[in-house]
């Protein structure tokens, strides 16, 4: 993908910013006029011609009526907000891969390649005191290990899920349902300070956007998107947690869950994932182990110190999830078999590659 200009990626957020107008109806445009720019001036039978429908036109015809791209983008500016979209290297590589990825993320703070490595974490927003320390204590040990905390900044789990990774100077990402203006619950604004500073709070809605109830779910994908598993410490059956596992489990993300008392309203979401075949997660070692993330640090350190070379890069086009002999990669490739070998060794290191055994490797 070729990086867009700042030109371009305001009419990204432009775009984005008609209600009618989510990711599926976005990429029609982008495919049917080339460009976000071409698709905010095309004339309204043309975009009728595209699939949108009247109220989506009418909203947009308004919107063209009533902002200016340049001073939009100042405000997004000034606010200290950098806009990622889906076509920028620095897109977050999990939540591409999703059904629904949202063209545009408003960020505060950093996204960085360290969170490939990430878990989010979710659950209740009366969190009981066991629900506290078990949060604080799974969570400063993944974070101590190098991986990406993410949640949702909400009250309970949320909150000590962010507060335990920055206390073990680990990273963590809040993913909001507002605009990055309309921090929520009011309460946790010093907290998002606190991570903008070590890690990043984002969100798919634009400056100003209030925290409606109906923004969460939408939300919650984004959350379960951004981490290779996600993780339930406590919540009762009608949780927004039930809602971000299903998007983990449709997104073919592992969902892990913390046991709880069979007397307590709030394990009954993580007692009841288990008994549906969620992994079971007494200490943080079960999260690390399970994902093969116990060498992140040394994987990560591997990966920046080993630049890619076409060696590298050839030999990983070759690999899939499917076992694949060193022989085949030998013959796949037309590299010396010497060659192959120690390349295999170095994307191990860095973490793009695993051997399951009798030489055959797969894509980590």
């Amino acid at each position: 993908m070729v990086t867009a200009s700042v030109d371009e990626r305001i009419y990204w957020v432009l775009l984005t910013m008609v209600k009618q107008i989510g990711p599926a109806r976005f990429n029609r445009l982008l495919e049917r006029f080339g460009s976000a720019e071409a698709a905010w001036n095309a004339p309204m039978l043309e975009l009728a011609a595209a699939g949108l429908e009247r109220r989506a036109v009418e909203s947009l015809g308004t919107l063209r009526g009533t902002v200016d791209p340049e001073i939009e983008w100042q405000r997004i500016q000034k606010a200290g907000v950098s806009v990622t979209i889906l076509d920028d290297p620095a897109y977050p590589g999990a939540l591409r891969e999703i059904a629904d990825p949202p063209p545009v993320l408003y960020v505060r703070g950093d996204l960085s390649p360290a969170d490939d490595w990430a878990i989010a974490v979710v659950g209740t927003r009366r969190a009981t005191v066991y629900g506290r320390q078990v949060t604080e204590r799974i969570v400063s040990e993944v974070a101590r290990a190098g991986v990406t905390i993410v949640s949702g900044l909400a009250r309970g789990i949320d909150t000590y899920a962010h507060r335990a990774a920055l206390a073990a100077g680990g990273r963590t990402l809040a993913v909001l349902g507002s605009g990055l203006d309309r921090v929520y619950p009011e309460e946790n604004r010093a907290l998002a300070d606190q991570i903008a500073k070590s890690g990043a709070i984002l969100t798919e809605f634009p400056l100003g956007t209030p925290p409606d109830a109906t923004n969460f779910p939408r939300r919650n994908r984004i959350v379960s998107g951004l981490a290779r598993a996600t993780l339930v410490v406590e919540a009762d059956l009608k949780s927004g947690a039930t809602n971000t596992t299903n998007h983990a489990a449709a997104q073919g993300r592992d969902v892990f869950a913390v046991p709880g008392s069979i007397l307590s309203p709030f394990s009954s979401l993580p007692n009841q994932l288990i008994r549906e075949g969620a992994r079971v997660v007494t200490d943080a070692s079960d999260i690390l182990e399970e994902l093969h993330l116990t060498a992140v640090v040394e994987e990560r350190a591997a990966r920046e110190a080993l630049p890619a070379d076409p060696t590298e890069a050839a030999l990983l086009q070759l690999l899939s999830d499917e076992p694949t002999h060193v022989d085949d990669l030998t013959r796949g490739s037309k590299l010396p078999s010497a060659t192959v070998s120690a390349t295999l060794t170095i994307l191990e290191l860095k973490g793009l590659a695993r051997q399951l055994g009798s030489m055959q490797y797969v894509r980590a």
